[in-house]
């Protein structure tokens, strides 16, 4: 047998065995919700930009963007721009591939692939840095709620003529929020591309965990997902990328497009 179709096949085992572990999961949950109060998530950065997440989540991402393969990753939230630069980073890289498979020359001012962020409040001290590192040749924001009419119309328009799209959401955790996110761009995701729901955990995690936000258990993200499902039949939530990561603030929230 191929060593890597067997390697493949041992990875699959290996999930279904974490995914029918409750105890493993339960534990797991357990472990994020005590992270939380420390800022586990504040710890990380990538490429120099602090990027706010989990380093499970951070290897799903680059595993979707390798598998996908897109030419336009759309972002709801910013925040220091640390998703942005993993995203731009992942997809010159594909660029660099695709020139030593074809054995051509890479132009590294080209940037047919392409990220755009949204965020209702960019900070002046956010943009900056990222329009000043190395990927920012790769990266378009732009200021104002991700569910305005006018937002939705500029992201629409700017994805058109794109093949591969994958849209990541992480702004405002609110469940009407991430509800009119999901209706408003779910449908530019590409069959077999995903929409990234993060932050679904919340509504596994204690109540009351946060006192000063709009969201809570009952009305989070993954209430918006399953209300989305419901009336949805393109999308299908990957079990298995919830299974292998075991940690992950977007439990039942790596939604497949059929």
């Amino acid at each position: 047998m191929n060593p890597k179709i067997e390697f493949d096949r041992s990875v699959q085992a290996n999930i279904a065995g974490l995914k029918g572990n409750a105890i493993l999961r339960r534990d797991s949950i357990d472990w994020l919700h005590r992270t939380l109060t420390h800022n586990y998530s504040y710890n990380y950065s990538w490429l120099g930009r602090p990027i706010i997440q989990y380093p499970q989540d951070m290897v799903a991402i680059q595993e979707l963007i390798s598998a996908i393969r897109p030419d336009l990753v759309i972002e709801t939230g910013i925040a220091h721009g640390g998703s942005l630069i993993l995203s731009a980073s992942m997809l010159a890289l594909l660029d660099y591939c695709d020139a030593v498979e074809s054995g051509q020359v890479l132009d590294p001012k080209a940037t047919r692939r392409r990220v755009l962020g949204i965020d209702i409040d960019i900070r002046a001290h956010n943009r900056a840095a990222i329009e000043a590192h190395p990927m920012a040749h790769r990266i378009d924001m732009l200021q104002g709620s991700s569910i305005a009419p006018e937002i939705i119309a500029e992201v629409r328009q700017r994805a058109q003529g794109h093949e591969r799209v994958l849209v990541i959401l992480d702004s405002n955790h609110t469940h009407e929020h991430v509800l009119a996110e999901l209706d408003a761009y779910a449908s530019l995701v590409s069959p077999g591309s995903y929409c990234v729901v993060f932050d679904t955990v919340i509504e596994d995690l204690p109540a009351g965990m946060y006192p000063n936000r709009p969201w809570d258990v009952g009305d989070n993200p993954k209430t918006a997902v399953h209300e989305f499902l419901s009336r949805n039949s393109d999308f299908v939530v990957d079990e298995d990328i919830e299974a292998k990561l075991l940690i992950t603030v977007a439990p039942g929230g790596y939604l497949r497009r059929r």
